[in-house]
C-alpha cells in the first residue's frame, strides 16, 4: 500500500545524481578534524606498556620508577599481577603524561615480568596441538557419496586466504576528559550513540553521564565498534590525573598487531557435476583463526545451493589477537573457496566458466535473472566472449595474460536510524542524528534525501552527526547506515513538509493537499497560481522552529535487502619473475535505489582497491617461535598503490526493476569477489592454480615450477 513516504516516482531532481561530498573541501583543506587531530588546554599523552610474549602470565609489576619520570601524572594498570596474556602487543600498563616524549620515558621505566606460555600464532596447517584446535561437526546435505559416484566429472583443489589486518588510515584513539557532569570522549568509532554505554559499564558511572564525540573517522571497516581497553585507559588515566584531558592514540605497529583481524580460510574442496556443468555434489574439509575464537565457518558453498555436500571445519585458536569483523565478514572466504572450485571444474570440462555459472543459476536461492542481466553487462564491458580462451591458451611467452570471473551477494539490510529534522523560520534547515561518517559519505547522503524532499539544493541543508547527545542511530557496519538514514530522514522530511505546508496554506487560499516544495518555492499542484518562496513560507511559522523525528524502521517500503554483483578480471603475469599486473576489473553491482550516484560508485571502486590489496599483497605474517608479527608497519605490511589497480569500471544495475525496491546497502559486497576473480584471472593466464593468497611472485613462481592443474 503506498504512504506519503514513498520514494517519488519517475526522474528525481537530485537523488540518484552525482553530488559531491559536503565534507570535501574541509578534508582537502586540511579543516576536517579527527580525533588524531584534536588537542585541548593541558592535554596529556598517554603511552601503553605492551606484553613481548604471545601467551604468558604477568608474574610482577614494578611502576615506581615511571612514577619519578619528569611531566609523570597518572598510571592505569589493564592487566594486573596474575592474569594471562593471550598475544603479543597486548595492553599490560597505560601511563599519563606533559608530552609525548615523557608518557615514552615512563612507559619504558615501568618493570613487568612474565612466565611464557605454550603458544601458536600459525594456522596453515590443519592439524595444530589439541588444545588449539576446535573441531566443529560435520554438516551432511543429501547424499554426497552417492553423488561423487554418480557424477561425470570430479575435481578438487587446495585453496586459502591467510589473516589481514584492517590497517585503517586513522589508528584507534581516544581523548577522554572528566568533569563535574561526567565524562567527554572524543574517539574514533563507527558507532558514536553506543561508546557511552560501553564506558559507562566498564566505569560504573550512568550512561547519562557519558558524551561521545566522532565528527570524522579515517576509516574502520569493522574494527571501531568498541571502547577498547586503551579507550577504558584513557578515561582511568583522565580521573587519576584530575579530570585532565587524556589523548591515547594507537602508534601504527600497535594498530596492526592489536586492533583487530580478518579471519583466514583454508581447505581442501571437491565438487561432483554433470557433463553440462551442473554441480551435483560439494565437500570440503576447512580451517581457519580469528584469534582466540578460532574462525567461524564460511558459508560454504557459496551462493549455490548444491543438493549434495559435506562440510568438515575446525576453528584453530591463535594467540594473534582477536577477529573483528571486516567489510563483508566471511565472505570473501566463502567465495574464494567455491568460485575457485567453479573455475577448475570448468577448466577440466574445458568449459568456459561464464557459461558453467549460467548452467548453474536454477542452484541459486534468489536473483538469478539478476545474476544472468549481470553476467551479459560484464561480458561485455569486458569482451569476456569475443576474449576468453582456455587456461593456458590467451597468450604466449613470458609474459601471459588471463581472465577471471566471480560473483557475490550481500544483504545491506537498513539499520535502524533516529533523526531530528528542523526547519526554522528563518528558512534554514538542519538534520541531527548520531551516526558518524566513516569516510562513506553519510552526512552527503542525509542532505541529499533531505533536499530531494523539500525541494531544495543539497547546500541548503545542514547536517550535524558524530554526536551521542543526538537521536540515537546503530552503529555503521553490515552496509546498513545509508539505508537506515535514508529512510529516517525521508519520513522525517516528509513529516516536517506537511506541518510546513499546513501553515502555509490558509495565506494561499488553499489545502496543504494542494501544495508542494519544488525549486525552492512552495507550489500549487498542477501549475496553480499559489507561489511563495521557501524562506517566505519558513516565515509562517512564526517565531517556533518546526522539529520533527524520523525513525528507521518506519510507516512505508523505502528499503530492501539482498544484492548481487558481478566481477571480471583482466589481469597479465610475468612468469620470469612472477609479478601479477592488474589491466582492468569489471564490477557489476545491484544496489536498489541509488542516492549519491558519485559516491556509490566511489564506494565499488574502494571496495575493488581493498579487494587488489588482500588478493596481490596483504598478509599478517608472524613468526612462529617469538610468536610476533614481523610487519606491523607501512613498509612492509603492502597496500595497493595508485600503480596497481589498473583500469576500474563500475557498472551500476539501476532503473526499472531496481530503484523500486528502494535503499540497499553497497559498501560491502564489492569487496567479496576480487579475490576469486583475479586468482581466476591468474590461473587462465599461466595453467596453473596458485592455491593460496596473497598471489605474491614467490607463490606463483613455486605454482609454475609444480605445474598442477
Amino acid at each position: 500500500m503506498a504512504t506519503p513516504y514513498d520514494w517519488p516516482a519517475g526522474a528525481h531532481s537530485i537523488i540518484g545524481t552525482d553530488v559531491e561530498r559536503l565534507d570535501g573541501p574541509d578534508k582537502a583543506a586540511g579543516r576536517a578534524r579527527y580525533t588524531s587531530d584534536i588537542t585541548t588546554p593541558g592535554m596529556l599523552y598517554a603511552r601503553v606498556v605492551r606484553s613481548p610474549y604471545a601467551h604468558a602470565k604477568i608474574t610482577r609489576i614494578d611502576t615506581g620508577a615511571a612514577q619519578k619520570v619528569p611531566g609523570f601524572k597518572a598510571v592505569w594498570v589493564v592487566q594486573p599481577v596474575g592474569s594471562e596474556v593471550q598475544w603479543a602487543g597486548a595492553d599490560v600498563v597505560a601511563v599519563a603524561a606533559v608530552d609525548e616524549h615523557a608518557a615514552e620515558m615512563a612507559a619504558r621505566a615501568v618493570v613487568v615480568q612474565y612466565k611464557e606460555l605454550p603458544h601458536l600464532v600459525e594456522d596453515a596447517a590443519a592439524d595444530p596441538p589439541a588444545s588449539f584446535r576446535k573441531p566443529m561437526a560435520p554438516e551432511v546435505v543429501g547424499n554426497p557419496d552417492q553423488a561423487f559416484q554418480a557424477a561425470a566429472v570430479t575435481c578438487e583443489g587446495d585453496y586459502g586466504m591467510p589473516v589481514i589486518t584492517h590497517c585503517c588510515l586513522e589508528t584507534h584513539g581516544t581523548i577522554a576528559a572528566w568533569a563535574a557532569s561526567g565524562l567527554d570522549v572524543h574517539t574514533s568509532t563507527q558507532s558514536v550513540a553506543a561508546i557511552p554505554a560501553q564506558f559507562a559499564q566498564a566505569l560504573k558511572v550512568p550512561q547519562s553521564a557519558v558524551h561521545a564525540q566522532a565528527q570524522y573517522v579515517g576509516g574502520a571497516y569493522g574494527s571501531k565498534l568498541a571502547a577498547d581497553p586503551w579507550g577504558l585507559a584513557a578515561a582511568q588515566l583522565s580521573k587519576l590525573a584530575g579530570g585532565a584531558p587524556v589523548k591515547l592514540t594507537l602508534e601504527r605497529h600497535a594498530e596492526q598487531e592489536v586492533a583487530g583481524c580478518r579471519p583466514s580460510i583454508h581447505g581442501h574442496v571437491k565438487v561432483g557435476a554433470k557433463q553440462d556443468g551442473t554441480l551435483t555434489a560439494w565437500e570440503s574439509t576447512t580451517w581457519s583463526t580469528g584469534g582466540l575464537g578460532g574462525g567461524t565457518e564460511p558459508p560454504l558453498p557459496y551462493l549455490f545451493k548444491v543438493p549434495n555436500q559435506r562440510r568438515q571445519h575446525t576453528q584453530i585458536v591463535n594467540n594473534i589477537g582477536s577477529a573483528r569483523s571486516m567489510r563483508a565478514p566471511h565472505s570473501p572466504q566463502a567465495c574464494l573457496l567455491t568460485l575457485c572450485a567453479i573455475d577448475d571444474l570448468a577448466a577440466k570440462l574445458k568449459m568456459d566458466p561464464v557459461k558453467l555459472i549460467e548452467a548453474n543459476l536454477p542452484l541459486l536461492s534468489v536473483r538469478a535473472n539478476v545474476y544472468r542481466d549481470e553476467l551479459k553487462v560484464a561480458d561485455q564491458l569486458m569482451q569476456w566472449s569475443a576474449r576468453w580462451k582456455p587456461r593456458g591458451t590467451m597468450s604466449t611467452g613470458v609474459l601471459r595474460q588471463g581472465l577471471g570471473v566471480s560473483m557475490h551477494a550481500w544483504p545491506g539490510v537498513a539499520h535502524p536510524f533516529q533523526c531530528d529534522l528542523t526547519i526554522n523560520p528563518d528558512g534554514t534547515v538542519a538534520v541531527k542524528a548520531a551516526t558518524q561518517d566513516v569516510g562513506t559519505g553519510t552526512r552527503t547522503v542525509i542532505a541529499v534525501v533531505a533536499a530531494e524532499t523539500l525541494g531544495l539544493p543539497v547546500g541548503a541543508i545542514t547536517v550535524e552527526i558524530g554526536d551521542s547527545a543526538y537521536p540515537v542511530s546503530a552503529g555503521s557496519g553490515g552496509s546498513g547506515t545509508v539505508g537506515g538514514g535514508g529512510a529516517a530522514v525521508r519520513r522525517a522530511a516528509v513529516d516536517a513538509l506537511a506541518g510546513l505546508l499546513a501553515k502555509v496554506a490558509p495565506s494561499l487560499n488553499t489545502t496543504p493537499d494542494q501544495l508542494a516544495a519544488a525549486g525552492g518555492f512552495i507550489v500549487a499542484r498542477g501549475g496553480g497560481a499559489a507561489r511563495l518562496s521557501w524562506k517566505e513560507a519558513c516565515g509562517k511559522l512564526g517565531a517556533l522552529p518546526l522539529t520533527v523525528r524520523g525513525q528507521n524502521p518506519g510507516a512505508g517500503v523505502l528499503t530492501d535487502s539482498g544484492t548481487g554483483g558481478v566481477q571480471m578480471a583482466d589481469v597479465s603475469v610475468d612468469t620470469g619473475t612472477g609479478v601479477v599486473k592488474i589491466n582492468k576489473i569489471v564490477a557489476v553491482q545491484d544496489c536498489g535505489l541509488v542516492i549519491n550516484r558519485l559516491a556509490t560508485t566511489s564506494q565499488i571502486y574502494g571496495s575493488l582497491i581493498m579487494g587488489i590489496g588482500y588478493t596481490l599483497y596483504e598478509e599478517k605474517v608472524m613468526d612462529a617461535n617469538l610468536g610476533r608479527m614481523l610487519n606491523p608497519n607501512m613498509e612492509f605490511y603492502r597496500l595497493c598503490g595508485i600503480g596497481d589497480i589498473g583500469e576500474l569500471v563500475v557498472h551500476l544495475m539501476s532503473g526499472p526493476g531496481y530503484d523500486s525496491r528502494g535503499i540497499i546497502g553497497c559498501g560491502e559486497p564489492a569487496y567479496i569477489s576480487p579475490g576469486a576473480a583475479i586468482s581466476n584471472a591468474v590461473a587462465n593466464a599461466i595453467g596453473v592454480r596458485v592455491p593460496v593468497l596473497p598471489l605474491t611472485p614467490d607463490k606463483v613462481l613455486a605454482a609454475l615450477a609444480q605445474g598442477s592443474p
